[in-house]
């Protein structure tokens, strides 16, 4: 969750503040989905910043955000529109165990 803030503040917003809105729910199956929203300048090509070593925020980012989420989650969505804003879903299945 923490990349995908960071992402948010980042790129959604390179000239100033703006909000972004956390969310984590239980599904059935021990299941977590966290969802990170932003109403910010959205992402043009989804798929090509999804590639690693792709970044809008400049030489001093790595451009492995995305490769980064998707290495330690079980799915990663990314839904995005130029002007309205991005949100990525990460789901994780964890043990029964780490719930109680």
């Amino acid at each position: 969750m923490s990349e995908a803030v960071t992402n948010a503040i980042v790129h959604a917003y390179p000239d100033e503040a703006g909000p972004v809105s956390m969310r984590l729910r239980i599904l059935e199956g021990n299941v977590l989905e966290l969802t990170v929203r932003d109403r910010g300048r959205g992402i043009e090509d989804v798929a090509r910043a999804m590639e690693p070593m792709y970044s809008t925020g400049g030489d001093d980012r790595s451009g492995m955000g995305f490769t980064i989420m998707e290495s330690f989650t079980d799915g990663l969505r990314v839904r995005s529109a130029p002007g309205r804003g991005t949100t990525v879903t990460m789901t994780k299945r964890v043990r029964s165990k780490a719930l109680s």
